[in-house]
């Protein structure tokens, strides 16, 4: 295992000139030792890359990567001691599954006294003890990958393994029991486990923190809690959520503020710098209220669903589409009626430039 230090850009161009011809830009962050962490983000925003760079697939066009202090930037991923886990089970269909677990450990001339107990050890994290004589090749998708999961697992002196998006061709309903027991295998194994994934239901079920990335960037790294009460960009509220925060237009200045085009009073406890701004309220913490409550705004209703644990109400505030996550108990409104949305409470962020207002 290892503490991994990251300080570099990359750009698949020979002369980069603007931020448009990185496909990383300039990022600085650390993966402690031991820890569980998921790089999460659609496609085409530096995920496999950055876990590329990370393995030793591919140098950087400037930086370091360190593994404990030392400088692997140069160095291959087998100098590396890295264990990778692809989107594709990566396994010998003519060998058994015991032979498939035993294979890094026999490439390293480990002793087979200790190759049997690891594979017999993995096996039962996996719960594959009882196919360990079956060929590869008579298995199930899902069962192959976990093969490769755990060919990934099995060596207990990995610096680090990295899984690209491993549950891809995994069926929806098994997915959950994967994810299940990859966190159960890295409370038991300690290892420093890295994972790229564009679905959040994976990323926030499995990592200890996760990095949200977005055309190159690192915005915010952070636990499930903390990107879901207070992202640190405008980009992770609308990507961390179902739905995502609701963003209104916002004004503040020596006059009060202004949001969607409707004067109310400022927060008494924050203090917001002037000029234009962003208001930021998730589904959750939007609730209905009466017109003299402080901190609301006239909303027209658009459509309500019921969901069965929840009522979902979308309208226009300003021209401006929210959406209003409801308990099933609130008496819900019809299309067409004028209600008023508790936008200003604890849980509204602000934003400025895109980022987060302090």
């Amino acid at each position: 295992m290892a503490r991994i230090d990251l300080d570099f850009a990359h750009s698949y161009k020979a002369d980069p000139k603007s931020d448009e011809d990185y496909a990383l830009l300039p990022l600085k962050m650390s993966f402690r030792d031991g820890g569980a962490y998921a790089l999460l983000g659609p496609s085409g925003c530096g995920k496999t890359t950055l876990l590329n760079i990370v393995s030793g697939l591919l140098v950087p066009s400037t930086g370091t990567v360190l593994f404990d202090g030392r400088d692997v930037t140069r160095t291959t991923p087998q100098q590396r001691n890295i264990a990778q886990v692809f989107q594709f089970p990566v396994i010998y269909d003519t060998m058994t599954v015991a032979q498939n677990l035993a294979f890094p450990l026999k490439n390293r001339k480990v002793p087979a006294a200790q190759i049997k107990q690891r594979v017999g050890e993995i096996a039962e994290m996996l719960e594959m003890s009882h196919q360990l004589d079956q060929r590869a090749a008579g298995l199930s998708a899902d069962q192959k990958q976990k093969i490769s999961l755990g060919r990934g697992l099995v060596r207990a002196d990995v610096a680090a393994v990295l899984f690209d998006e491993p549950l891809t061709v995994i069926d929806p309903h098994l997915k959950w029991q994967l994810r299940r027991k990859l966190k159960q295998i890295h409370h038991e194994l300690k290892l420093t486990l890295i994972y790229v994934t564009h679905d959040q239901v994976e990323a926030l079920t499995f990592a200890e923190e996760v990095v949200v990335m977005t055309r190159g960037r690192a915005v915010q790294v952070g636990s499930a809690e903390a990107l879901f009460e207070r992202p640190a960009h405008t980009f992770v509220g609308h990507f961390i959520g179902s739905p995502g925060m609701n963003f209104l237009p916002a004004r503040a200045s020596d006059a009060g503020l202004e949001v969607a085009g409707h004067r109310m009073a400022p927060p008494a406890e924050r203090r917001l710098p002037e000029g234009e701004l962003k208001l930021g309220v998730r589904p959750e913490y939007l609730s209905l209220a009466d017109a003299q409550s402080p901190g609301v705004l006239p909303a027209q209703v658009t459509l309500v669903q019921d969901i069965g644990t929840h009522t979902m109400l979308t309208a226009q505030v300003g021209g401006h589409p929210v959406k209003a996550r409801l308990s099933p108990e609130a008496q819900a409104p019809r299309p067409g009626d004028t209600v008023w949305l508790q936008v200003l409470g604890e849980h509204t962020c602000f934003y400025k430039d895109e980022e987060l207002v302090a």
